[in-house]
């Protein structure tokens, strides 16, 4: 079997943001030798850290093991990352024929090990794995947790892998869940946003702030006044401490870091 450069249509297909990385068609421990498996994983990254913190390591690989570790990553907001087409070392040794690294195609989610799963990013995970499953003419069964097919290994932590493959296996017999809310939509494609970044968005961000009439008009007077305070495209430490306490009046983190949960309770009608 050649280089899977399909990859990036079949990620598409699931309706979910798609970032190609750079060199993704000719990444890989050489080509991949079959597709008759799907394993998923969890990165065991950072809890904190934007989208996909572990972009690099995946690529690129660790210490004492060379990347790339998985065709595919999982952002945290549902974004499909296609790192590799070839081989990746995602899984051995594998208890499974069909699940090692020459007869399978590994995904790794973004996730600390011990912390929720964002329904848009498990939405992501059920339908990519549909749509690999669709592609290689896989059943749901064929789709795999890391710990079900390495002994060694937990990942992903949280994810009940029964129900997990029921869902699989609806999205391909054309069950498809709830449609998802029209905030939900909208947010899939808004950026991430942190402290001293700059542009069009941060307007967006102050004014989304604004309208939920949240803020004090003593944040937003004085020298700049309102026109100026929602034309700014700063995202500046007056900004941050603004956002964290928006998040923690909606029970988010309250790291200043914008993302599809501090979005979506901005747009969410009240």
């Amino acid at each position: 079997m050649p280089y899977l450069t399909q990859l990036a249509d079949v990620a598409r297909r699931t309706g979910h943001p798609v970032t190609e990385v750079t060199g993704w068609k000719s990444r890989g421990h050489g080509p991949q030798p079959s597709v008759e498996g799907i394993v998923c994983h969890h990165t065991a990254g950072p809890r904190a850290g934007g989208d996909y913190p572990s972009l690099s390591v995946v690529r690129t690989g660790r210490p004492g093991l060379a990347g790339p570790l998985s065709q595919f990553g999982l952002g945290r907001s549902g974004r499909i990352y296609v790192i590799a087409a070839g081989r990746c070392w995602h899984n051995a040794p594998s208890t499974s024929p069909l699940h090692d690294n020459s007869s399978s195609i590994g995904i790794e989610a973004e996730n600390c090990g011990s912390q929720p799963w964002p329904e848009a990013q498990l939405d992501a995970y059920r339908r990519l794995c549909a749509e690999l499953c669709r592609e290689f003419e896989l059943g749901a069964s064929r789709v795999k947790a890391h710990r079900e097919v390495n002994t060694s290994k937990p990942d992903p932590a949280g994810i009940d892998m029964t129900d997990f493959r029921a869902a699989v296996a609806a999205l391909l017999a054309g069950k498809t869940p709830a449609r998802a809310s029209w905030t939900e939509e909208i947010v899939k494609d808004l950026p991430l946003l942190r402290p001293g970044v700059k542009g069009w968005d941060v307007k967006t961000l102050r004014g989304c702030l604004f309208a939920r009439g949240d803020l004090a008009p003593i944040r937003y007077g004085g020298q700049l006044g309102l026109k100026a305070w929602l034309e700014s495209t700063e995202y500046d430490s007056q900004l941050a401490s603004d956002v964290r306490q928006f998040q923690r009046a909606e029970g988010l983190d309250d790291d200043a870091v914008v993302g599809r949960d501090t979005w979506s309770a901005l747009l969410r009608i009240r």
